[in-house]
Parts: C-alpha cells; sequence; structure tokens
C-alpha cells in the first residue's frame, strides 16, 4: 500500500492541490499542431490551416488617437495624424509603424455597440453576444477552436487557445465547456510555471497510481449508489497534461533563444513579448492566441495617456503582421486589434474621453483580409445631443457583424446553430460578414 492510502489526511490534501495544478491545464484538452505536422497536413489539403491572433486593447482605445482621428476639428481637441501608406488613410500620431504596414491593414470605423459599461462591452466584443444571465456564451477563439478542427489536430501537445497577459475576461468556453478556457499564461520572458514534477519521477508515479486508486473507488461507490455500472475516469485532460509537461513543442513559448534584436524589434514592453510569443505559437500550430494591452481607460489626461499606450502597441502590431508576411503566415493568420468600445468626441473637464459605443474602430489584417480598405466613416462633426447617433455614422456595422466576418474568414457555417446545456437553440452567431473586407 501506498504512502498516499496509509495517510489519508496528507494524501487529500497532496490530491487536491496536484489535481489543480493539472487540471489548470484544463485546455490541454483541445491539442495543437507542430509546424512540422502542420505542413504535413497542408500538403494533403493544399492549404495551411487558418489561425487567429486578437490583440485585444483592454479599458478601450481612442479611436480619435488611433485608427480613426480627425485632425483639425472641434473633436479632435488638438489630436494629430499622419498620412499611412495607403492614400487617403490617415492613423494617429505615433502609429508610425502600424501606418507603413497599412497595406496588410483595413479597418472598421464605425463599429457599433448597445454595451458602454466596461464587463458587458467586453463579453459582448468576446463572444458576439450580450450578457445573459441564463446563457454564458463562447469567446470567438474558443468557438474556432471548437469548429475548426484540420485534420491531424488530435495528435498535438500544446493547447489549442491561449491568452498571454490575460485579465479577469480572458477567453471562456461558455456552453461549449470549460475545456475550451483559454491557456492563460503572463509575460513569456518568464517561464512556463507548474510543467515540471515537484518530486523524483518514481514518486512521481506512486502519486499517479494513488490517483488511480482514489478515481477507481469514488466510480465503484458512485455506480453502486446509482445502480449503474461505474462511469469511465476522465483521463485525458490529466493524461495531455503529462504529455505537455514533456513535451518538446514547449519550445514555442521560450523566448530566452530569440536574439535580441529581434525582440526589440516588438517593443521592450510585456505586450511586444507577447506578440512575438504569439507569432511563435501560431507558427507552432496553434489555432488562437489572445494578447492583452490593458490600460487604456482614459476618462482624465487622455492625450498623454494613449499616446503612452500606442507607444507600446505601434511596434508590436506593425512588427508581427511584418513577420508573419515573412514568413507566408499572414494569409493563414487572421489577426484583429481593438477594444471593447471607444471613446467620447468631446473631451471631459478633466481632460479625458469617456465611453463611447456608438461608432468606434477595430484593425483587421490578414486571414482572408482585404488590406488597405476602410469600412464606414463617423462624422468630423457630430451631432452629440442627437439620441440616434446613428445618424453620426455612415455604413455602421455592428459587433455580431464583426464576428460572423471572423467566422467567415475561416469559413464556417454561419447558419449553424448549438443547443445550450437548457436545450436551448443558439445561432453560431447573429450577424452578417461585413461587405468588402473578405477576399474573394
Amino acid at each position: 500500500m501506498s504512502d498516499l492510502q496509509k495517510e489519508c489526511g496528507s494524501a487529500s490534501h497532496w490530491h487536491r492541490r496536484a489535481w489543480l495544478r493539472m487540471a489548470g491545464l484544463s485546455g490541454l484538452s483541445w491539442l495543437t499542431p507542430l509546424a512540422s505536422q502542420l505542413s504535413r497536413a497542408a500538403e494533403r489539403s493544399g492549404q495551411r490551416p487558418k489561425s487567429l491572433i486578437m490583440l485585444w486593447l483592454e479599458g478601450a482605445p481612442s479611436q480619435l488617437e488611433t485608427f480613426d482621428p480627425h485632425p483639425n476639428t472641434e473633436i479632435a481637441a488638438g489630436s494629430t495624424a499622419r498620412q499611412s501608406n495607403v492614400p487617403g488613410i490617415w492613423l494617429g500620431t505615433g502609429l508610425e509603424q502600424t501606418a507603413e504596414a497599412m497595406e496588410q491593414i483595413s479597418l472598421v470605423r464605425a463599429l457599433t455597440s448597445k454595451e458602454g459599461d466596461h464587463e458587458r462591452a467586453i463579453y459582448h466584443l468576446k463572444t458576439g453576444y450580450r450578457l445573459d444571465a441564463t446563457l454564458k456564451h463562447p469567446a470567438i477563439g474558443s468557438l474556432i477552436c471548437h469548429q475548426y478542427r484540420p485534420e491531424g489536430e488530435s495528435d498535438f501537445d500544446l493547447p489549442r487557445h491561449i491568452s498571454i497577459l490575460p485579465t479577469a475576461a480572458a477567453g471562456r468556453g461558455g456552453y461549449l465547456g470549460d475545456g475550451l478556457d483559454a491557456f492563460k499564461i503572463g509575460d513569456p520572458v518568464n517561464p512556463l510555471p507548474d510543467l515540471r514534477a515537484t518530486v523524483g519521477m518514481a514518486r512521481q508515479d506512486r502519486r499517479l497510481s494513488d490517483l488511480d486508486f482514489l478515481d477507481q473507488n469514488f466510480r465503484q461507490r458512485q455506480g453502486s449508489l446509482s445502480h449503474s455500472p461505474p462511469t469511465e475516469r476522465p483521463r485525458p485532460s490529466l493524461d495531455q497534461a503529462l504529455r505537455m509537461m514533456s513535451s518538446e513543442q514547449l519550445a514555442a513559448f521560450d523566448l530566452t533563444g530569440v536574439p535580441r534584436n529581434e525582440r526589440l524589434r516588438y517593443g521592450d514592453s510585456p505586450f511586444g513579448r507577447g506578440c512575438l510569443a504569439a507569432r511563435r505559437l501560431i507558427e507552432a500550430g496553434v489555432r488562437c492566441v489572445e494578447v492583452t494591452l490593458p490600460g487604456w481607460d482614459t476618462h482624465v489626461n487622455n492625450h498623454e495617456l494613449q499616446a503612452g499606450q500606442i507607444a507600446i502597441l505601434d511596434p508590436a502590431l506593425a512588427t508581427l503582421i511584418a513577420d508573419l508576411r515573412q514568413r507566408e503566415l499572414l494569409d493563414s493568420t487572421l489577426v484583429v486589434c481593438g477594444g471593447e468600445f471607444g471613446r467620447t468626441p468631446q473631451l471631459n473637464n478633466l481632460g479625458g474621453r469617456d465611453h463611447w459605443p456608438h461608432g468606434f474602430s477595430v484593425a483587421l489584417a490578414g486571414g482572408g483580409i482585404q488590406g488597405g480598405k476602410v469600412i464606414g466613416e463617423t462624422s468630423p462633426t457630430p451631432d452629440l445631443t442627437t439620441k440616434n447617433q446613428l445618424t453620426n455614422l455612415r455604413d455602421p456595422h455592428t459587433v455580431e457583424d464583426l464576428h460572423a466576418t471572423i467566422l467567415a474568414a475561416f469559413k464556417l457555417d454561419l447558419e449553424l446553430e448549438f443547443i445550450a446545456p437548457s436545450g436551448r437553440p443558439v445561432k453560431i452567431t447573429e450577424g452578417r460578414p461585413i461587405a468588402g473586407l473578405l477576399a474573394e
């Protein structure tokens, strides 16, 4: 009999802690390929499977200082702009490198939402649905990982859905299950935690044997109480966690071998390193990666605070797109960059901009999106007294339309319906793809 079976109290404590550590890798029930395996799958299918990188600007960037400037107008309040390398498309000052990559980027400038609260708006942007107390919707990355399963993906060791520098709003699987929650990591400069056993191999094997003993005992007791055959042990998540712990594919997370000049091209910031890690993970075959840059909630001192965030975003976004293109990955990787809403056209008494869901911007590149285009327009002289702010927009689109466009880029069935745990049918999207964005 093992130590665990002899010492029930301490064993129970270890069992709970160790199980939670390994359960923390629950995203591993959805696996991702190595580049070599992807290449073989691509040769069979004729194209590389698609991936999504979401650059999440939490707190809501100001469209007037980023992707939709109106220089020399009252609403600019002194903000300036610069011409991009696409005639007629201007970006906010500070997005210098991004402006030079504009041929690869398209902007949706008249995005609208009915949510002006951070928590509700984040849920809306990440899921394509408004917050519902009776149903938890999956994030877009979880949904894509659930539906987009190219040949050969069941053999890989890494999580398919990863959130870098996550906040409390990291992507969740919702009604599709916790197995589709994003696997969370912090600043990629740090090693991943809990990937090495804290004891020797022999003791680790005994602990796993003990875990089998406890699970078998539990299932037998459960079966006797319910008068039904014992259920099978839910082993896959644990087995996959153990596979990841010994996998060579973990090298995709490790930036220590990346030359310093390559790292600095993305900017010397956690977000820049996150974008570099996202590129490496996509290159290895991860399906969806979210990188978060918080700090855009500028109710005071808007211009200075937005400029600081832009200085972090600009090199990371531009270099990510350039590197994906140089590695011939941009056509198969959709990059989406934006936050939960925009900011008011007028400054408040503290020099800040407040919440504004009535016409904000999102940038998209790669993954079947045509570059160098602008969809929608906001007025340089909006009537801020009107109750219908749509009158200040030309060709507006909803958050639902943005989600439908992303799903269409992956060629998913937009008429698909899921059955939620309550038995309720739920559409994969309630939007329509934005005309003119998707390549023919």
